[in-house]
This record gives C-alpha cells, sequence and structure tokens, in this order.
C-alpha cells in the first residue's frame, strides 16, 4: 500500500514491543480494505510514556493500542475514560479526538466475550464460571463475564489473597477459591477460563483434572502461544467445546481499527490463519 500525505496513522506503545503481533493484524486489515494507513510498533520506555501519549496528536497520530506496562499509565493520563476502562482499572485503546485530546476505552472484554460468542455459539451463560488467575487480563474477563449475565464467577489463584483482593472489588458475584480447590469449583460450572501464563510456552504447565465438568460446558484458554495448550487439548479429548486466546487478540482490535481507519474490520478464516502463523 502506497502511502500519502493523507496517511492515517496509528500504533501500539509497549516496552518491550517487538513481540506484538498487533502490527501485522492491523496491517492485514490495511491491506485487505485498501485503506490509506499504517500501524507501527512504538518502543516506548515507562520513563517517557507521557511525553510520548501527548505527542501522539502533534505527529498526527489518530491512536494507539497500549501494552504492558503501560496500560495503567494510559488510564490515568487520558482525558476521558470510559465505563469499561474504569471498571477494568486499565486502557489498551488511545483515540485522539480532533481537539487533541485522548479518549480510552479497554477492548480487551469486548474481544473476551466476542470471541467466545464466535467459538462457542449458545454457550451456557446461565451457570457459574471458573476464572484462574487474577492478573490484569482476568478484571477483562469478569467485567465481560458479569455483564454477559454470567451468575457466579469462582476465581481461583496460586496466591489466594489476590483472589480474595479481586473478588472484594467486584462484589458478591464473584468468589475466591483455594487454588487446591480449583477442580472441584468445576462443579456445576458452564464455563472454565484459563487467565494465567500456565501452559504457555516457557512457563510451567497448567494442571486442573476437568472431571467435573459438564458435557456442554467450554473451555477457554487466553493463552495463544501454543495455539493448542495441553488444557485444550485434555478438553477436546473429553468432547468438550474449546475457544483459544488468538481469536480475543483479533476481536479485541476491532474497535480500535474502526475508530482509527473509519472501516468496521471483520475477523475471518484468512485472518485468523495469517495470524497463527508460527504459533
Amino acid at each position: 500500500m502506497t502511502l500519502t500525505g493523507r496517511t492515517r496513522l496509528a500504533g501500539v506503545m509497549g516496552w518491550p514491543v517487538a513481540h506484538s503481533r498487533s502490527p501485522r493484524l492491523h496491517g492485514f486489515w490495511l491491506q485487505a480494505y485498501g485503506i490509506d494507513g499504517a500501524y507501527v510498533p512504538l518502543a516506548v520506555a515507562p520513563d517517557r510514556f507521557e511525553t510520548a501519549l501527548r505527542g501522539l496528536a502533534a505527529l498526527g497520530f489518530r491512536g494507539c493500542n497500549v501494552t504492558l506496562p503501560h496500560k495503567e499509565a494510559a488510564l490515568a493520563l487520558a482525558d476521558e475514560a470510559d465505563d469499561v476502562a474504569r471498571r477494568i482499572g486499565a486502557a489498551n485503546t488511545v483515540v485522539v479526538r480532533d481537539d487533541g485530546s485522548l479518549a480510552v476505552t479497554n477492548t480487551d472484554a469486548f474481544g473476551f466475550i466476542e470471541n467466545l460468542k464466535a467459538r462457542a455459539l449458545g454457550w451456557p451463560n446461565d451457570r457459574p464460571a471458573v476464572l484462574l488467575g487474577a492478573g490484569g487480563a482476568s478484571r477483562a474477563v469478569i467485567v465481560a463475564l458479569l455483564d454477559a449475565g454470567v451468575p457466579q464467577i469462582r476465581i481461583t489463584n496460586r496466591t489466594l489473597d489476590r483472589a480474595r483482593a479481586l473478588a472484594d472489588a467486584f462484589g458478591k458475584d464473584v468468589l475466591a477459591v483455594a487454588w487446591d480447590e480449583r477442580a472441584a469449583a468445576l462443579e456445576g460450572a458452564g464455563l472454565l477460563v484459563n487467565g494465567t501464563q500456565l501452559g504457555m510456552a516457557g512457563q510451567p504447565p497448567l494442571e486442573i483434572a476437568l472431571d467435573a465438568l459438564a458435557g456442554d460446558a467450554v473451555v477457554y484458554d487466553l493463552v495463544y502461544v501454543p495455539l493448542q495448550t495441553a488444557l485444550l487439548q485434555a478438553a477436546a479429548a473429553r468432547h468438550l467445546r474449546c475457544v483459544d486466546g488468538l481469536g480475543m487478540l483479533l476481536h479485541q482490535a476491532r474497535p480500535g481499527f474502526a475508530a482509527w481507519f473509519g472501516r468496521e474490520p471483520e475477523v475471518t478464516g484468512p485472518l485468523y490463519a495469517y495470524l497463527a502463523e508460527g504459533l
């Protein structure tokens, strides 16, 4: 795609940022839709983040994604933050408005639930969900599930105090469960979500027995390197519906792309295959 003086600019800020697949993802859409635009990686150290974020308008950027370690700082620095970003406590998408002010949101909850609906249509959201992990991604998952009407979320973490803190932050419908009781917590659940790094390439394995899950339950692993984790393989062996984490990455990018480049993008089979290469 030839760039012109009217090229729409966006990117992703992180430290480091070379590992991000977002430029590959947005580049696919820009090429597919014939848009005069560019999406670039922006390696920004934490002590320069505010300067870089405030400088987007002067450089003609329409906005950016924000990844680790800048998500909480982006929320704090924004001129306006929506309710979802405030509930999650972090922002991952920045839009530069015409007056140069910065509006932020967090699209992780959107990406999580859109991927779930696309991959497991009719998932049983009238039953409890079990969430492994109490990190930043887990906050987005909780917001998404509560908004989807899930009656109870059982969150378990290797450090119980972190699970309790998260449960306290979201109220009575979120319960903390000891890590040793994670398998028992699956009783009656319609959804299991792995929000930890366990099972990721280079990380320790995730060990959990799935025996208590009903046959119509869904198992969702936010890990996508490898794409088919040991958890998903074990779930598939039990004929459970499986959802991998790559789709969440694809769907969470949709709102930002629409805001920056003026086109609502689609998550398609060819896009999924393109991003899955090498995983």
